[in-house]
């Protein structure tokens, strides 16, 4: 999937906020950086720790702090 559509999917996951977005996708960025198994499919030496992190919050796979699930 494109980057775009991957963006795009992730900014709906925390309500268009693009200020939390950006901070969530630095802080699980860092994570990887430092060690952290991506919870994807994505090889850390391929792809940019940004694009993990992106993939990851888009699909839902992380919790990100100052947004609360609706049911």
């Amino acid at each position: 999937m494109r980057l775009e559509k991957i963006a795009a999917k992730a900014l709906e996951k925390v309500n268009f906020n693009r200020y939390l977005l950006s901070s969530a996708v630095s802080k699980r960025a860092n994570e990887l950086a430092k060690g952290a198994k991506p919870l994807v499919d994505m090889d850390p030496k391929h792809h940019k720790h940004a694009d993990i992190a992106i993939t990851e919050i888009a699909q839902g796979l992380l919790e990100i702090e100052g947004m609360r699930k609706t049911k």
